[in-house]
């Protein structure tokens, strides 16, 4: 079976290509070199320095180039701090052998709260609805693969369903519903943040309960207070209760492919640590 983060990879990266060639993401290719290269240097000091197996790499360009389509911004350091700190989180921060936050998404939040000079800007994504159609189809086959379906389909209904109340409770037209399935940045997290089967909840129950808590707190964030980047922020205060999830209706761990070494496995019995992949 082959890993389906390369599938993630594949996809990332010819949307990243055609982002800076045709829909002009606000985005200089440097700044990608910069994004993606941290990422993996990171994986590799921590790696050496905790002497763990030489893995994760994958997962670490998967994260670089994540951060390199949904992070703006007018200085070459942002990128590359944001990658640093996403890869060093799943290291330091860590519950019951699980990296507690998403890497790609805590380099998000960390690049919006900390540094002062990003932003994440859905509008530039354009309203191609075909474009938005490619998006999803990819990012669920990918889901798929990953058998972390349940907990994108469900995010997302849930999400969609609460607009559509609002659109209800307002008497809008429904073409808002799909202003928001053209937003490219909500596929994305959908099927390539929310679901990193590294950061959600082992059993499927679990998975959906973040899905529809996140999708609640997106929802409040954005209509409620009327704020930006509430899928970012909402899936960063939820993914630490995973460890509650697990502990409540426990499931068999994730694996990207049998045999895989990660932070979910036992450490082997003639020693050796566990590594975050």
């Amino acid at each position: 079976m082959r890993d389906p983060r390369v599938f993630q990879i594949a996809f990332l990266s010819s949307f990243l290509a055609l982002g800076l060639l045709g829909l002009e993401f606000r985005l200089e290719p440097l700044q990608a070199f910069l994004c993606v290269g941290s990422a993996l240097l990171t994986q590799a000091f921590f790696l050496k320095a905790l002497k763990l197996p030489e893995v994760g790499f994958l997962s670490a360009a998967v994260t670089g180039l994540g951060l390199s389509l949904l992070v703006r911004t007018d200085t070459l350091w942002v990128h590359p701090l944001a990658a640093f700190v996403g890869i060093a989180g799943k290291f330091l921060v860590r519950v019951r052998g699980k990296h507690l936050f998403n890497p790609a998404n805590l380099g998000v939040v960390f690049a919006l709260l900390v540094t002062g000079r990003a932003w994440v800007s859905p509008a530039q994504w354009g309203h191609e609805l075909s474009s938005a159609g490619w998006v999803i189809l990819l990012g669920a086959v990918i889901a798929l693969r990953a058998r972390t379906a349940d907990v994108s389909l469900a995010f997302l209904a849930s999400f969609l369903g609460l607009c559509a109340l609002r659109i209800l409770w307002l008497g809008q037209r429904w073409a808002v519903l799909g202003h928001r399935l053209d937003d490219a940045s909500l596929i994305l997290f959908t099927f390539f943040m929310i679901s990193d089967p590294r950061t959600i909840p082992d059993s499927r129950r679990g998975r959906i309960a973040v899905a529809g808590l996140t999708a609640l707190a997106a929802f409040a964030w954005q209509f409620g207070l009327y704020r930006q980047n509430g899928l970012f922020y909402a899936l960063f205060l939820l993914t630490p209760t995973t460890a509650l999830w697990d502990r409540l209706w426990p499931g068999e761990p994730h694996r990207w492919v049998p045999g895989d070494i990660d932070e979910k496995t036992p450490a082997p019995a003639g020693g050796g640590v566990p590594s975050p992949a």
